[in-house]
């Protein structure tokens, strides 16, 4: 737990201790209010409870964690502070729907099973939020939804920050005039909103909450969010992958006349192919290279992918996916410099030397070619073939 989170924890067991000092509590909440009285849109922001596995993050004395168990929710309510989990116990020792957990909140969420609903009156500014919502996030069902306030201006007036860094306020114990300092994370609208975003959530409403008194600048901001019901990816950072791989196709053209082969000028024979360019797939760079390098056209329904060689070179992880094509149109060309002399070879008079990629591309589509190469490991796709996929080319 950083620093600052054990200050804050260490005040409010001060304050907990305080009150049971005092020998006094609040009334039962007779009405819903989000750290503001009179002010606020009350509960209908939560919506129908009933029967929902429920969240209240900094619970306190737990008034309004009971209030929701007896509207038939499945409530769990987590404070850290040992003093005012005590206080809870003792106002609500068998509370049915009720379950009171004294646990840092990022503990709690990383072991507790999924929420249909986590809200919290004014308990996240106490957290620092790169450490809480992530574990938020992943606390809440797909679907689920986070509601929870925020303390915008300061009864002094003091306004939000426009950065994520915790600021000192004070915290009056209640019936005294002593003051602590405390730290709270005071932000922005948008710093909320960009980081409940960031974190996986999608934004739902954000409402105001002022002071009904026109002289007091305190308000609040009441924040509604969901994670979303698809489970979303991302990168881990906006560089790329250091290159250490090679990726591309080999294509076997087969017909009556056999597998077309061309001749490299560094001497060997290999079938068409090539690398990967961004944004393709494996379907589109089959046929882009086939075209390329030997003029013939064929269809996205004509190929069919083989499966995944893997080998490496030289340090170098090579992967290498066969294609096959038996249908196609146009006649070979020779259009690039590095290679040409196409030509259909029999499958029992292939010429030599063969190109080491070429071979294992051919050996996976036809284990038992007598031809000679590197081993390679193989994960073949489903190769079988429609009942019109006869080698017979469409010229």
């Amino acid at each position: 737990m950083l620093d600052v989170e054990k200050e804050i924890g260490d005040i409010w067991t001060l304050y907990g201790r305080h009150q049971i000092d005092r020998t006094f509590d609040l009334p039962e909440l007779g009405e819903w209010a989000w750290d503001m009285s009179q002010a606020g849109p009350g509960i209908s922001v939560l919506g129908e409870v009933a029967g929902l596995r429920v969240l209240d993050l900094g619970s306190g004395v737990g008034r309004h964690a009971a209030y929701l168990a007896a509207l038939g929710a499945d409530v769990t309510a987590v404070d850290a502070s040992p003093t005012q989990h005590q206080r809870a116990l003792a106002r609500y020792p068998d509370t049915p729907g009720l379950r009171l957990v004294c646990a840092d909140a990022v503990d709690h969420l990383r072991e507790a099973d999924p929420y249909d609903l986590i809200y919290s009156v004014s308990g996240v500014p106490f957290m620092d939020p790169h450490r809480l919502l992530p574990a938020l996030a992943n606390s809440l069902r797909p679907g689920g939804r986070l509601v929870f306030s925020a303390l915008h201006t300061s009864s002094r007036g003091d306004g939000p920050s426009d950065s994520v860094t915790a600021r000192p306020e004070i915290l009056r114990l209640p019936g005294s005039d002593i003051e602590h300092q405390m730290h709270m994370w005071v932000l922005e609208p948008q710093l909320w909103e960009d980081l409940l975003v960031d974190y996986g959530l999608v934004m739902e409403t954000v409402t105001t909450i002022d002071s009904p008194q026109a002289d007091q600048p305190l308000s609040y901001r009441l924040y509604a969010a969901r994670r979303p019901e698809r489970i979303r990816s991302r990168p881990r950072t906006s560089a790329p992958p250091p290159p250490h791989a090679a990726l591309g196709v080999g294509i076997i053209v087969h017909g009556p006349d056999g597998v077309l082969l061309g001749r490299h000028r560094r001497g060997t024979w290999e079938v068409p192919g090539g690398s990967l360019e961004p944004g393709e797939t494996f379907v589109e760079a089959v046929i882009r290279e086939l075209a390329e390098e030997t003029g013939l056209i064929a269809n996205p329904a004509d190929v069919q992918l083989l499966g995944t060689l893997l080998d490496h070179v030289g340090g170098v992880l090579r992967l290498t996916v066969p294609a096959l094509i038996t249908r196609w149109s146009g006649t070979p060309q020779e259009l690039e410099r590095t290679i040409g002399s196409w030509r259909f070879w029999s499958l029992d008079a292939l010429p030599q030397p063969l190109f080491e990629p070429s071979s294992q591309c051919l050996t996976a589509w036809k284990q038992d070619l007598p031809l000679d190469h590197p081993p390679v490991d193989f994960q073949p796709y489903d190769t079988r073939l429609s009942p019109d996929s006869r080698p017979t080319p469409d010229s």
